[in-house]
């Protein structure tokens, strides 16, 4: 494969001189390449092929003991100041860490293969998309990412000759995690990433340039990269209204992106547009569209069932490739909550032999990944690939309450949304760390991925509310409300269908709601109740807004506001004083 882009072409000469690889290989997308790729891989252990007959095309790799998630405290955004970066991030100037980073770099891929990525984030064909290059010396990065994106000749071809890329370095070095480091250049949409070969820290297509760098360039450019998923919900009379939604982990992001809903829903079907990334732009007709930039699902495996997630479960059974999950006896990939009854015998994912009687430690990694092609989604939307996107009716916020949020609420206006989305939390649980109700606040879904200051990402929100009287109306859920004793008392999973048509409703002007110190919750007998085993006493709980527990909130809420100093936005300050205001009203009323 050749290009007659001089910018591309020098720049990867520049990083063979430092790497000094034995071999370079630009990469053109095909089957046959990835074949041989796969083929690579099995034939010097890094890759195993699994039951063929079961699981056509799939494949399985073990990494690393210890590179096995994203390593957030050796994540940089490397911008001119520490103030641009923000709270949010860990900074490094950009002179010092191109420095270290060349050192580390130099001479790295001597007796390897230098693979060129070219890839395009979102439809090749739309005028959103984003051309990014990745050079890497893992051919599992290279196998993954024709997975995850558009990667190769149809990438370079709607690059042409610009300048306008996404320069991606990325080297497993030896593995070190003293000598880890993935780095972020906003400013010249650089991406340097050392010594992991985990999907997030090597994948560079995905967290790294679809939300880090591309959120840098969304303020830029009057546009909007966000951790969120994209869901169409048709109507039995075929008419197709869509939503995005952003949660923190853990609170039900892949099953609300492949939503099954309840069979009262006759007629209703849901469309997975996209389960993680969304970039959203303003069209000419005044409303924000919406694209999935990425091409594959890179998911979590535990957890992941017929129950749970049966469209996840039924996307990745063939031309995908799992990583640290166990393989069992009959060379089936296998992880906890996959099956009712565990395997005999299975190889855990660190290698070793695993029995149910053992109990010594789980099969599979928490964090054990399938890469499949979104394609292979049962309800992957016919609009996936349209290069215009869909248009956004709502936007939704998410987090695990216990007991403060309710089961959803309606903000009263953009600029009241944004605070509300700038405050999503979650609570850890006594299971987990010991103490209950710790809030860990989680902006948006981004904390880990907005590649600048927090204060000025709220204010480029604030700005794009502005740009349009179109823009959607915002919302906010909580599928994780608890009784006294600790139980869940919204059936969730499919049933959340019941929320998201209230939530349609609103949009049209087709139903009410009641108003509260917090926002907009449904009045009485507007969602859809119908075969949910749930009475009126557990209803009016699940919608209940109690003042004391949101005065308590409001200490919280502070705390963060006052991290960032003068970058936090006059306006936030302001939504914050109202719902103070609004609270004391009612208490004192």
């Amino acid at each position: 494969m050749t290009t007659t882009n001089q910018a591309l072409k020098s720049w990867v000469d520049e990083v063979a001189a430092l790497t000094t690889p034995d071999n370079i290989q630009w990469c053109t997308g095909s089957q046959e390449e990835y074949d041989a790729l796969i083929q690579l891989m099995l034939g010097d252990g890094t890759m195993q092929e699994l039951n063929q007959d079961k699981w056509p095309g799939c494949y399985y790799h073990r990494s690393d003991k210890g590179d096995v998630a994203r390593v957030e405290h050796l994540t940089f955004i490397c911008t001119k100041t520490k103030e641009e970066a923000g709270p949010n991030n860990n900074w490094e100037a950009p002179e010092v860490m191109k420095e270290k980073l060349t050192g580390l770099f130099s001479g790295c891929m001597k007796g390897r293969t230098m693979y060129v990525v070219p890839y395009c984030m979102g439809p090749v064909k739309s005028p959103y998309s984003k051309v990014g290059i990745e050079i890497t010396d893992s051919p599992y990065v290279a196998a993954n990412m024709r997975i995850m994106t558009r990667m190769g000749t149809q990438a370079l071809e709607k690059l042409g000759d610009s300048t306008d890329f996404v320069r991606g370095l990325h080297s497993i070095g030896e593995l070190d995690p003293d000598r880890r480091f993935i780095c972020h250049f906003p400013d010249s949409r650089e991406i340097w990433s050392f010594g992991s070969g985990y999907g997030g820290n090597a994948l560079l297509g995905k967290k790294c340039h679809a939300l880090r760098i591309a959120s840098a360039q969304a303020r830029d450019e009057d546009w909007m990269a966000e951790h969120m998923l994209i869901l169409g919900l048709e109507n039995p009379q075929g008419e197709v209204r869509y939503v995005t939604a952003a949660f923190p982990s853990a609170c039900g992001k892949t099953n609300l992106a492949m939503l099954i809903p309840p069979a009262h829903y006759k007629g209703w079907k849901a469309w997975c547009v996209g389960d993680d990334i969304a970039w959203m732009r303003y069209a000419e007709d005044g409303r924000l569209y919406a694209i999935n930039p990425e091409a594959g699902f890179f998911g979590v495996a535990p957890g992941t069932s017929e129950k749970t997630n049966k469209n996840a479960l039924e996307s990745l059974k063939k031309n995908s490739i799992f990583t640290n999950t166990a393989v069992t006896s009959e060379g089936e990939p296998w992880w906890e909550g996959m099956t009712k009854t565990p395997p005999a015998k299975a190889t855990d994912w660190k290698g070793n032999e695993w029995t149910p009687d053992k109990n010594d430690g789980v099969a599979a990694h928490p964090n054990s990944r399938f890469t499949a092609p979104a394609g292979q989604c049962p309800v992957a939307s016919p609009k996936m690939e349209d290069p215009q996107g869909v248009p956004i009716d709502a936007i939704i916020f998410g987090g695990r309450r216990a007991k403060t949020a309710p089961l959803v609420f309606e903000a009263f206006n953009w600029e009241h949304g944004v605070y509300v989305g700038a405050m999503a939390a979650s609570e850890t649980t006594a299971a987990a760390t010991g103490a209950v109700g710790v809030v860990r606040r989680d902006p948006m879904a981004m904390k880990p991925f907005c590649g600048y200051n927090f204060g000025d990402y709220f204010a480029h929100w604030l700005k794009m509310g502005k740009k349009s009287d179109k823009a959607p109306k915002i919302f906010h859920v909580n599928w994780f409300r608890q009784d006294d004793d600790g139980k869940f008392i919204w059936p969730g999973f499919g049933d959340n269908m019941r929320v998201l048509e209230w939530i349609l409703k609103r949009c049209a002007d087709e139903t009410d709601a009641v108003e509260t110190p917090i926002g907009n919750v449904p009045a009485p007998h507007t969602i859809d109740l119908e075969g949910v085993d749930i009475d009126e006493q557990t209803v009016e709980r699940l919608l209940g807004v109690e003042p004391e527990a949101w005065t308590e909130e409001l200490a919280g809420q502070k705390e963060f506001l006052e991290t960032y100093g003068d970058k936090m936005p006059k306006e936030m300050w302001d939504q914050y004083e109202k719902l103070k205001e609004r609270l004391s009203a009612v208490s004192t009323s």
